[in-house]
């Protein structure tokens, strides 16, 4: 098992919310068997560090201020994030041929793989624009 500090975090984001629709009680028991296991094998060799399913419920905030509140996600959009899990793994690579591996795959879902950035972009890019300008003005 690798130092996780020293690794890149990656987070895969389950997206659909429809896998228990249309299967048996034992076909459901099997799936979340298999999701149990392929998680605790992943926790057990130090790759997976933490994951969670996400409630049914939430908002969506918008606008100058937040000014604006809706429902949201909708429990049957196929693209609402229903779970994650927080990687540490080697590379980009290594995070997709572990997603490639999700139960619920074959059931429908699809599993997003993201880096998890040590800093804003936007932040990068703004303290970017301040080192040049102040390395124009000082020049």
């Amino acid at each position: 098992m690798s130092d996780p500090i020293s690794q890149p975090e990656y987070m895969l984001l389950f997206r659909g919310s429809m896998l228990d629709r249309g299967l048996s009680p034992q076909a459901l028991q099997d799936v979340m068997t298999r999701w149990k296991a392929w998680y605790d094998g992943l926790v057990s060799d130090g790759r997976a560090v933490s994951g969670r399913p996400l409630g049914a419920e939430g908002r969506v905030v918008t606008g100058r201020g937040g000014r604006h509140v809706a429902d949201g996600p909708f429990a049957e959009s196929k693209e609402a994030v229903g779970g994650y899990f927080m990687l540490h793994v080697a590379d980009f690579d290594e995070a997709v041929e572990i997603a490639r591996h999700c139960p619920g795959l074959d059931y429908g879902l699809a599993v997003e793989v993201r880096q998890v950035r040590e800093r804003c972009v936007a932040l990068e890019a703004a303290e970017k624009g301040e080192r040049e300008q102040l390395a124009t003005t000082t020049a």
